[in-house]
């Protein structure tokens, strides 16, 4: 067999997730403490257990519709209108998927020809560029920076945009940042937008973890944008559900018939124990989701100010649950550093350039630990810079 002749070009040249070598590394190593997951460390609520556990009793295992159990979209309904201020149609507005990943995967085959370009904000999740790839597009890459606060600006959107233009991805809260976008940098965005024929992928499967009191704002929710988006969310993140592999996608029935029809194909429905599960979460979990909260704004603060005590300039994360600190100061690069850490220390941490070239000079720290955890991580770290001063 001549694979290479077998194989798609464009997966074989596609490199994979940067954030997946360390890991690697780490789990053939002894003792090692890893603040590089991001997955939070509480578990399900019980009740949402409780509600899958009792659908698998009960023998409530079959398909549901392709979209998801109309009581699920009703719920999402629901949720989105008293969290984001957002009206969707549970018939044919809204669509169950196997993660938000699936729904951008979705969103962007459902648009993309050859040769049209996504617009893709970096430092960002990992899977957006390879999606758009596979999707037969092209990734334009605008590099956010630090003292934007890592923010999309509408002078960098208005510079990236072309005539080949189908899609912006707008990945806020952000993963690895913790940057956000508030209701005025929305609304900048938005003019520029308001005039093209843009669809914009607004990946907000953090908008529950946004700290210093204020509350997450969807773009959808800005004047003329509501029929200009995809709003993608779910339950890993707000709910600590990542194994149940569910999330979302809200947004205008033109899209969603189309991406619908895809996930039709290709999935058929979201696992039907997940989704009974769900609608538990979403109508009686705003208490455990909001002490999860308050445990995640505690540790963000331990961890920022011990990364600044240590000579790592952090700046205050404001969404999602991730540190995103400068080792500039170190003279290494993010590739360099993790990679001298995990063995010198037993730390693992994340380069930013896995998370595109924009992150060069950065690592990603996840604060889904205990604090005992993220304690001794800070402790080895800060022995680590000692030595590297020495």
């Amino acid at each position: 067999m001549d694979y290479q002749k077998l194989l798609s070009p464009v997966v074989s040249e596609m490199k994979p997730s940067g954030i997946r070598k360390f890991f690697d590394i780490a789990a053939q190593m002894e003792n090692v403490i890893s603040l590089g997951v991001g997955e939070p460390d509480f578990p399900t609520p019980w009740q949402v257990r409780s509600a899958g556990i009792h659908s698998l009793e009960k023998g409530k295992t079959k398909y549901s519709s392709n979209a998801g159990m109309l009581p699920l979209r009703e719920e999402i309904a629901r949720y989105m209108k008293r969290k984001y201020a957002l009206s969707y149609c549970p018939e044919n507005e809204i669509l169950v998927t196997v993660g938000g990943s699936e729904a951008i995967d979705l969103c962007l085959r459902a648009v993309l020809t050859p040769g049209d370009e996504v617009i893709i904000p970096q430092p960002s999740y990992v899977c957006y560029e390879p999606m758009t790839q596979l999707a037969g597009g092209v990734p334009v890459v605008i590099e956010t920076k630090a003292e934007d606060d890592f923010k999309l600006t509408p002078a960098q959107l208005t510079a990236a945009i072309s005539d080949k233009t189908k899609a912006l991805i707008l990945p806020y809260p952000c993963n690895p940042t913790g940057g956000i976008m508030r209701k005025g940098d929305l609304e900048a965005i938005a003019k520029v937008l308001r005039d093209k024929n843009i669809l914009v992928i607004s990946d907000e499967i953090y908008s529950e973890l946004t700290f210093g009191g204020e509350r997450h704002v969807s773009i959808a929710s800005i004047d003329g944008m509501a029929e200009r988006t995809v709003v993608v969310n779910g339950f890993s993140k707000n709910f600590s559900m990542t194994g149940w592999r569910l999330g979302f996608a809200c947004g205008p029935k033109e899209v969603l018939s189309q991406i619908t029809k895809i996930h039709q194909f290709a999935i058929m429905c979201a696992p039907t124990t997940s989704q009974y599960a769900a609608i538990e979460a979403l109508r009686n979990c705003d208490d455990a989701v909001a002490a999860m909260m308050e445990e995640y704004d505690m540790r963000r603060r331990l961890m920022v100010d011990g990364f600044n005590r240590i000579g790592l300039t952090c700046r205050e994360p404001s969404g999602a649950f991730y540190a995103f600190p400068s080792i500039a100061s170190t003279g290494l690069t993010s590739e360099e550093f993790c990679e001298r850490l995990l063995y010198a220390k037993e730390v693992a941490v994340v380069p930013g350039t896995a998370f595109g070239k924009g992150g060069e000079g950065f690592i990603r720290a996840s604060y889904c630990y205990s604090t005992e955890h993220i304690e001794e991580a800070i402790r080895r770290m800060g022995e680590f810079i000692q030595e590297l001063k020495a």
